[in-house]
């Protein structure tokens, strides 16, 4: 596997949802990601550490840069719970639980998150705020997402051998038919 391929897809596929979604900084990201159907295996068969790397490495950055808050959701063995900064966990007042990811239970990307990221801490949910999704190999991110969720349809369809999934929130149409709506991302057009 080209691991630097997957970095550069990852990085693709950041800016696709970026140039689509037109976020804010402090808007609340979340990856989930298979590492194992970045590899080609069933989801949770094969966790890779180098393919964890290049997604986490590539993304991780620009998020930064961006201002985004950034999360991680790990597997089910650890009932799917995330990886975020303290300062996130504060920010949007998120619980925290008491479990350190690993390769085989919460994944390779999540362990990956918890290694690196600036005063990790674990949380059990997102509680619908995240506004923005990048879910690489179908690891079942929506719960995280706040209502109401919108495919980013791009050419971009894979990282490696991963299905590619991305969406970001808009706020709910309200009104009837006398009803005028804004721009997205511009509240005072």
């Amino acid at each position: 596997m080209n691991f630097e391929l997957i970095s550069a897809q990852a990085r693709e596929a950041f800016e696709i949802l970026m140039d689509t979604a037109k976020p804010k900084a402090g808007q609340l990201l979340v990856l989930g990601c298979s590492t194992s159907e970045i590899m080609g295996k069933r989801i949770g068969s094969c966790s890779t550490t180098e393919a964890a790397k290049a997604v986490y490495g590539a993304i991780a950055p620009l998020a930064a840069a961006r201002g985004l808050c950034f999360a991680v959701q790990g597997c089910e063995h650890i009932n799917r719970s995330l990886c975020v900064s303290s300062g996130t966990m504060e920010k949007f007042e998120l619980q925290q639980v008491w479990v350190k990811p690993h390769l085989h239970a919460g994944g390779a990307c999540i362990t990956e998150a918890f290694c690196n990221m600036p005063d990790a801490v674990m949380v059990e949910d997102l509680r619908a705020k995240a506004t923005l999704a990048i879910d690489i190999g179908d690891t079942i991110i929506g719960m995280h997402l706040h209502p109401v969720a919108v495919p980013v349809h791009s050419s971009l369809r894979k990282i490696g051998e991963a299905n590619l999934v991305l969406a970001y929130s808009r706020p709910k149409y309200v009104g009837g038919p006398r009803a005028e709506y804004l721009e997205i991302g511009n509240p005072h057009k």
